[in-house]
């Protein structure tokens, strides 16, 4: 076995992947650029080398880099994981040739399947089935419009060598061809340092599923089921979950022996995964074979048991694998949310700080990775598996130059609509200040009813949230329980209050019972709060009764709850009067007030925002790449007026409507700040 393994990558995998060597008794090696100084990779790992400043392409991304910092430690193995170098087949060959241990897949491999242009031929001469598309390189935009259009829109312009969602874009008309063409190559230039293009058909009412291989180096492979990856955002996977809920077993399998097939056609070792397109029909295309570990590795872990991490070690190391396909067994289902420092209210952009408060839900293990001994947490176990892959800690920073990823978080259960609840309550119970993050909309997805059914396509987010995500509006019965749990978390912080302030003497005498709940805009809830030292009896104008109890506090950030014997999980914060309180993807501002009170609450008058509507404002923190008006220019409803880079990914941003430029405040290469002004108009 290795001696030491160095982890050419940073974040969440680089400290997955050391959790694994740490429990196999392999010491450590973690690279970091000057962003990363402080990161919880670096603190994990039993040694760290710097390797250059926070841009991939002058730290992560150099390869004469990494291989000072393997000589400088003696590392025998590199663990790539996913991302930056992993899929680079120099990188590969440069570890070759210095008798360093790849925990990959061979040279030969990657070059073939690591270019979606010459892997979507071998897959054909395979016997893969495989989407309609021009396979050969497109010079530019003319050429694209030409072949998009024998092709039959709509078409999807994706890099060669790109992945993770850059370097993609799909095109319904000659217009989005030539101005999509420009932008995914920039994307992939910055990204992946090669900016060849191919485009293919885009199959309507997709479905994205995945198969994971696993080879060794002496011949035997074998596939561990599948992965439902259709819940995707700018073609980023968001969720994922395994096993799919559309398959059945014949699909499953004739999926997963083609992706066996074409493993064993390059001579793949190690995990990699095929990705297929899957239509309404369970029809079945061949997409993509990435060949690393996927970022969603942690479901099929869940429902297997195996350690993929593991598992390419031990092959990079000879060993043959340890099961054979006979042994490979499905168990319960789990789901992977992929948390994100992406604000949801201001259209998914990117957003950096400092995460003032990160508290994720306690893991607990159950199911496959309890009785075998896999787990990757320190946890009890439980009928339901928590598991959270991270790479960030309480007062760290979000970094504008990397993947905007914060966590993985995963819940397995024995059915699917068990893990599905075990996913919303972790939901709820995960706390995250500081930055603009997805939690909400992870919240809402779990609650939406086509996802809940698992009727949902690579459109779900486009066609379920065309607008945006702008809050979940909770059910009126929801509604009421959060009332009802309001009033009696106000009656505890009015004993706290009363008391600190020495108007009452042990007794609650002091504290009324008439009390009018405000949510927002909602029409007001009075009611009347019957306490006592096990909760509150919550009476409603109606005369609807509802039994409150839980140990919350004033000054606590999570209120966990039962309302009428159902558990209601909030994230507290306080506001004057009142709280604002969240769960379920709801962000509320809920008022306490007396009769009184609350009666004159609707004579003041509302706060006016300022008017920026003749303001071009920008809505991320990010790098101005380009700006494409002058001042004085006339410019149409939607028309293009900059581009800003944030997180490796380009956003244009267009004109709401018609107007004349007065004043630009912004230049090509200037860094700006969230609202920061970039044009004026007249």
């Amino acid at each position: 076995m290795f001696k030491k393994i160095l982890i050419a990558n940073r974040g969440e995998i680089a400290c997955r992947v050391i959790k694994t060597a740490k429990r196999m008794g392999i010491p450590t090696v973690a690279v970091y650029s000057d962003a990363d100084r402080n990161a919880l990779h670096v603190k994990m790992a039993d040694e760290a080398v710097h390797i250059g400043p926070p841009p991939a392409a002058e730290s992560y991304i150099v390869i004469d880099k990494i291989m000072e910092a393997i000589r400088s430690t003696g590392a025998d193995a590199v663990h790539p994981g996913y991302g930056f170098l992993s899929e680079n087949r120099m990188f590969a060959e440069a570890l070759e040739a210095e008798g360093v241990a790849f925990i990959g897949p061979p040279a030969s491999a990657i070059e073939q399947m690591g270019d979606k242009i010459t892997s979507k031929k071998i897959a054909a001469e395979a016997g893969v089935s495989t989407v309609p598309g021009h396979m050969g390189l497109i010079a530019d935009a003319a050429e694209a419009i030409k072949i998009s259009g024998e092709i039959g829109y709509p078409v999807m312009l994706k890099a060669s060598a790109g992945g993770g969602g850059k370097g993609m874009r799909i095109a319904w008309s000659e217009d989005e061809v030539a101005e999509g063409f420009q932008a995914s190559k920039n994307e992939a230039a910055s990204s992946f340092g090669d900016d060849r293009m191919f485009i293919e058909k885009f199959v309507t009412q997709p479905r994205h599923i995945e198969i994971q291989v696993l080879a060794d180096q002496h011949g035997n492979a074998i596939y561990l089921g599948e992965r439902e990856c259709s819940i995707q955002r700018r073609n980023q996977k968001v969720i994922e979950e395994a096993p799919s809920p559309f398959l059945d077993e014949a699909t499953r399998k004739a999926m997963g022996e083609q992706a066996v097939s074409l493993a064993q056609a390059v001579g793949y070792t190690s995990a990699g995964t095929v990705e297929f397109i899957v239509d309404g029909e369970r029809n079945f295309y061949f997409l993509e074979m990435n060949t690393r570990l996927q970022v969603e590795h942690p479901v099929t872990e869940l429902i297997t048991g195996v350690d993929l991490v593991e598992q390419m070690i031990r092959v990079a190391a000879g060993h043959p694998l340890d099961l054979a396909q006979s042994e490979v067994t499905l168990t319960g289902w789990a789901i992977e949310s992929r948390l994100y420092a992406e604000d949801p209210y201001r259209g998914f952009l990117p957003s950096i700080g400092r995460l003032t408060r990160y508290r994720p839900p306690a893991e607990v293990a159950a199911g496959p990775l309890l009785t075998t001994g896999n787990w990757q947490g320190d946890a009890e176990a439980g009928e339901t598996a928590v598991r959270n892959d991270t790479g960030v800690f309480e007062g760290g920073e979000i970094s504008m130059y990397y993947d905007p990823m914060i966590a993985k978080l995963c819940t397995w259960g024995p059915d699917r609509p068990t893990a599905l609840e075990a996913m919303r309550v972790a939901l709820d119970g995960f706390e995250v200040e500081g930055i603009g993050h997805n939690l909400p909309f992870l919240s809402a997805v779990m609650d939406h009813p086509k996802f809940a059914s698992g009727d949902m396509t690579t459109a779900f987010i486009a066609e379920e949230y065309p607008d945006g995500f702008d809050g979940v509006d909770l059910p009126d019965g929801e509604k009421r329980r959060i009332a009802a749990a309001a009033a009696a978390m106000h009656r505890v912080a009015e004993i706290r209050r009363t008391r600190v302030s020495g108007r009452m003497d042990n007794h609650e005498r002091h504290v009324g019972s008439d009390w009018v709940v405000v949510m927002g805009d909602e029409v007001p809830w009075p009611l009347i709060v019957e306490g006592d030292r096990g909760g509150a009896t919550i009476r409603f104008e109606d005369g609807a009764r509802m039994r409150v109890e839980g140990d919350w506090t004033p000054g606590q950030s999570l209120a966990r709850m039962s309302v009428d014997g159902r558990p209601l999980v909030l994230k507290v914060g306080k506001v004057p009067g009142g709280f604002r309180l969240r769960t379920r993807g709801a962000d509320m501002k809920v008022h306490v007030r007396t009769p009184r009170q609350a009666e004159l609450a609707t004579l003041m008058p509302a706060k006016l925002p300022p008017d920026t509507s003749r303001m071009l404002l920008c809505p991320m923190p990010g790098l101005v790449v380009k700006i494409d008006v002058e001042e004085g220019q006339e410019v149409q409803d939607g028309q293009a007026l900059c581009t800003v880079e944030a997180m490796k990914m380009e956003n244009i941003l267009r004109a709401e409507r018609k107007g004349v430029v007065a004043k630009i405040n912004a230049a090509p290469g200037d860094s700006l700040a969230v609202d920061d002004v970039i044009m004026e108009f007249e």
